[in-house]
């Protein structure tokens, strides 16, 4: 009979290296629900890009999912949605869950941000430390299994490293009770082809990692 021990230790042959310690961020209220917590995110001004925003990005999905998808930072098309990945890379996400045995309904997406940068630009240390104690909450309701990074500035929050995702991606990592398996960002793959290919196989892996989890699961209740 397989253990949750044993199902842990089969995905994590290939990990990566352990994450650094960083200081912790200011703390927010506490919120027991992901109703509570979006409606602190809805009145956010912890850093100036609530001057620039048209609409927070706080995420979506299944509130109870095992898999939590953390992206980067909101772009155009979802800070005028409020919604993330709905542009080309959502599409591509959606094809890579649906290729690896899963559906979006399943699943929660969140970002390291809530609000866009402007012009797309990249994440500034300042507003990742601003928005920390939102995700971090949002994981602790969430409470899943396996938590998927996708591209640097994601990879590098959860696992407090510097290490880059070309070297991290496709390996598995724990943090805490969590198992976090970094990829590259789908919107990579929309202007590099050949990360379509990876991108599809750490995706299968989740899935893997996942349905492996369950099964243990079940056969431990059956027992």
């Amino acid at each position: 009979m397989k253990s949750e021990k044993d199902i842990v230790t089969k995905h994590m042959q290939h990990a990566g290296p352990r994450p650094e310690r960083t200081a912790p961020a200011n703390p927010i209220a506490p919120a027991e629900t992901l109703e509570e917590l979006r409606e602190q995110v809805e009145g956010c001004t912890r850093c100036d890009l609530c001057e620039t925003r048209t609409n927070i990005v706080f995420g979506d999905g299944d509130p109870h999912a095992r898999i939590l998808v953390i992206g980067e930072a909101p772009g155009k098309n979802e800070d005028a949605q409020g919604v993330p990945f709905v542009g080309a890379a959502g599409k591509f996400l959606n094809e890579l869950l649906e290729d690896a045995g899963l559906a979006r309904e399943d699943i929660f997406i969140a970002n390291v941000l809530k609000c866009r940068p402007p012009e797309n630009r990249n994440p500034q240390a300042a507003e990742i430390e601003a928005c920390a104690p939102y995700l971090r909450a949002q994981t602790k309701i969430i409470d899943p299994d396996v938590i998927v990074t996708l591209g640097n500035f994601a990879t590098q929050f959860i696992l407090r490293t510097n290490t880059g995702i070309t070297k991290l991606r496709g390996t598995v990592q724990e943090v805490g009770r969590f198992l976090v398996l970094p990829t590259f960002h789908p919107a990579a793959a929309i202007y590099d082809r050949s990360k379509r290919d990876v991108l599809i196989a750490d995706f299968q892996q989740v899935g893997a990692i996942v349905r492996d989890r369950m099964a243990a699961r079940q056969e431990d209740t059956a027992h």
